[in-house]
């Protein structure tokens, strides 16, 4: 304020010095030279207004000699004073000459008009003074009164921000107590189904481990009566060892007596190199071996005489067969066509020489390398098992699988391999290394195996930077692709045109190109769960025009709404522990025939999720809809619409009410279809709810309302 007062006691100066000017130019208005010159030092006109009319008139206040300076002024009047002191230099004489037309009135400071013809009395300086001081005491009262007014209104600023500062403490308290107990019931949720599912998994691993115990005494069963076969067989084997060395005997005998007379003899397997030559009559026979067969029990000195005999009568000329079938490493037994020596704790491959052999197992054992001949004794093999052993891509020999013309399965999970092994043979239809370190894939490493239907790669080291376009270029026939848990960001490129199925579960995938699915026309199953997927990453045109695209999962990603653009084909989608918080309109309109099932627990959904026209084009074909553990607090709008609709989970929500028509429509006149309905875990009182509320649902026992949460 006392800035305001400075400039306005120069203003008040001012105008004081031009009214005195005037003044002096009427009473010397015969001189016109003088009046412009007064005109041009003052740098005022004479005071009228352009539209001719007189300017208000102001108290010409003139400085006289010796006025006083009053002790103790502020700082305000200082510049006033020194102008004053200052014109007063200039003008030691001049008096205080009120306007014509105006006088002062001291009393009540207010301007009086006067007669022209009156006589003017000169102001004093105690006067002056007077009005100066008074003027400043009305600017000093007036600069008080605006401080207390600002200082009230900042004080009532401060009490309404305080006031607010209360309610926002109230509010923010009250809230952080609802998210609070919100929290308690989640967890508490959220431990109660963990405990379920400990539970169930015990359970399921207790029947497991059951299973596993009844596996192992069947085949700890299977290995005695083996153990006793082989001994049995053994003990029959020296029988017949002795049996043959009387045989033998008898014939040299028979032999030395009647050199001329060559009668008929029998020949056991065992002396097949001891024979006689043949005459050159006779065709030369390969000599080999044929495929060891199991004997029946050993027989008797008669029966072999019975059989000897039986043979002479028959005139036939045939080999008695005795296989040891000792010699396989420690832990390892045959069934039929099939070896297995799982955790026999083998740390080489074994060498086997069983060309009929079909199966072979050898997980679980510490085998690092397979050398060129591995196979060379079981060139038939169909089905390979070496899961869960120590392989590496250098112990694997360029030509180990190579001669096995007839192998249909290769089972290499859990080992050391960096590399596809080379030279797997054409005929391979499933082809399984999860587990292990392969660090890339080039376009050769599936070479000629253009029959391949199965192809299984996941826990690796594969990403779109060290997996060659052109890898899946060869597999002509593949059905069914595996590249979960490897560090994927996008999908590979180059996928096979024959693929039906494509699972890239646990990866990092956070965009959906629109030219990834060009070429997979055939493609029915995606699953793309536990990824980093946002609806806007999702391309328009990714796969909406799939005809033959009827699965998809997108469980555990970054998404926020439901995506849009979905194909056309779809039947059944999973959105389970998104961050989902509505359901836009018409998503599901353009689908053809219909979504069947759709499963969106473990969300965000809330009170305003879900729009009237969110389910259009679903409410004939919707089966299955599962809506629990969400935020809703009503019965979603259009579930009543759904005329096909089997099992609906609403449960774990913070519904209050069932509406008589929120679930049940009770103009629809067909079959009920209703067969489960799950509304426990929310705020409903069973009693409040209407009688016809489920009148769609087949049996009231299917309705499940226990527990409920407390208010």
């Amino acid at each position: 304020m006392r800035w305001w007062l400075v400039v306005a006691s120069l203003w008040l100066l001012v105008v004081l010095t031009v009214s005195d000017a005037q003044a002096k130019i009427r009473h010397r208005n015969q001189d016109g030279e003088i009046r412009r010159g007064k005109r041009k030092r003052d740098g005022q006109g004479p005071g009228r207004a352009r539209a001719g009319h007189s300017r208000p008139r102001k108290i010409r206040l003139v400085p006289g000699p010796g006025i006083p300076v009053v002790p103790g002024e502020k700082q305000e009047n200082t510049l006033f004073l020194e102008s004053y002191k200052n014109l007063q230099e200039q003008h030691s004489s001049y008096n205080v000459i009120p306007d014509p037309d105006l006088s002062l009135d001291l009393s009540g400071d207010s301007p009086v008009g006067n007669d022209p013809g009156e006589p003017v009395s000169p102001l004093t300086q105690e006067e002056i003074q007077r009005i100066l001081w008074r003027e400043e005491e009305e600017h000093r009262e007036e600069e008080e009164r605006l401080r207390k007014k600002d200082e009230a209104r900042k004080k009532r600023r401060k009490q309404r921000k305080e006031q607010a500062e209360k309610q926002r403490k109230i509010v923010e308290e009250r809230r952080r107590e609802e998210e609070e107990a919100l929290r308690l019931q989640v967890e508490k949720e959220e431990e109660e189904w963990r405990r379920l599912m400990e539970e169930e998994m015990r359970r399921q691993v207790e029947k497991r481990r059951q299973e596993e115990e009844d596996r192992k005494r069947n085949e700890a069963a299977e290995r005695e009566a083996r153990e006793k076969e082989r001994k049995l067989e053994e003990e029959r084997w020296r029988q017949e060892e002795m049996l043959r060395e009387e045989l033998l005997a008898l014939v040299e005998e028979e032999e030395e007596e009647q050199q001329e007379e060559v009668e008929e003899e029998l020949w056991l397997r065992g002396d097949v190199f001891e024979m006689p030559p043949k005459g050159p009559e006779e065709p030369e026979k390969p000599d080999l071996f044929p495929a060891p067969i199991p004997r029946p029990p050993a027989a008797t000195e008669d029966e072999l005489k019975e059989m000897e005999a039986e043979l002479e009568e028959e005139g036939e000329e045939r080999e008695v067969v005795v296989v040891n079938r000792g010699g396989l490493p420690p832990g390892c037994y045959i069934s039929d066509v099939t070896l297995t020596c799982e955790n026999a704790k083998l740390i080489y491959f074994p060498p086997l020489a069983i060309p009929e052999l079909r199966s072979l197992s050898l997980e679980g054992n510490n085998i690092s390398s397979i050398p060129a001949e591995a196979f060379n004794g079981i060139p038939n093999l169909e089905w390979i098992d070496l899961k869960k052993n120590k392989l590496t891509s250098a112990g694997i020999d360029a030509k180990a699988f190579k001669g096995l013309k007839m192998l249909r399965r290769l089972y290499l999970d859990g080992n050391l391999l960096e590399a596809v092994p080379a030279n797997l043979p054409p005929t391979l239809q499933e082809l399984k290394i999860s587990e292990n370190r392969l660090r890339g894939i080039n376009k050769h490493s599936f070479q000629d195996l253009s029959s391949l239907v199965i192809l299984e790669l996941e826990g690796n080291l594969l990403s779109e930077g060290n997996v060659d376009p052109l890898a899946f270029a060869p597999l002509k026939q593949l059905s069914y692709l595996r590249l979960g848990r490897n560090h994927f960001r996008t999908i590979p490129q180059g996928l096979p045109i024959s693929l039906l199925e494509l699972y890239l579960e646990n990866n990092l995938i956070e965009e959906i190109s629109e030219t990834v699915f060009n070429q997979t026309h055939s493609l029915n199953v995606v699953s793309l769960r536990h990824n980093r997927l946002e609806e806007n990453r999702i391309a328009p045109l990714a796969w909406i025009n799939h005809r033959n695209l009827e699965s998809i999962d997108l469980s555990h990603n970054h998404l926020y709404l439901v995506p849009s653009y979905l194909p056309r084909s779809l039947v059944h989608l999973v959105l389970v522990g998104n961050n989902i918080e509505r359901i836009p309109g018409y998503v599901f309109a353009h689908m053809d025939p219909g979504l069947e099932y759709l499963y969106l627990s473990y969300n965000k959904l809330d009170g305003e999720a879900i729009e009237p026209e969110s389910f259009f084009g679903s409410y004939e074909s919707m089966v299955e809809l599962c809506l629990d553990h969400n935020q809703l607090v009503s019965v979603p709008s259009g579930i009543n619409e759904m005329t096909n609709l089997h099992f609906l989970r609403l449960n774990n929500n913070m519904i209050r009410s069932i509406p008589d028509e929120g679930i049940c429509d009770p103009n629809h006149s067909g079959d009920t279809t209703l067969v489960a309905l799950r509304l426990e875990n929310n705020y409903i009182d069973p009693q409040k709810i209407s009688p016809i509320a489920f009148s769609c649902v087949r049996s009231s026992s299917s309705v499940v309302l226990k527990p409920q949460k407390t208010k």
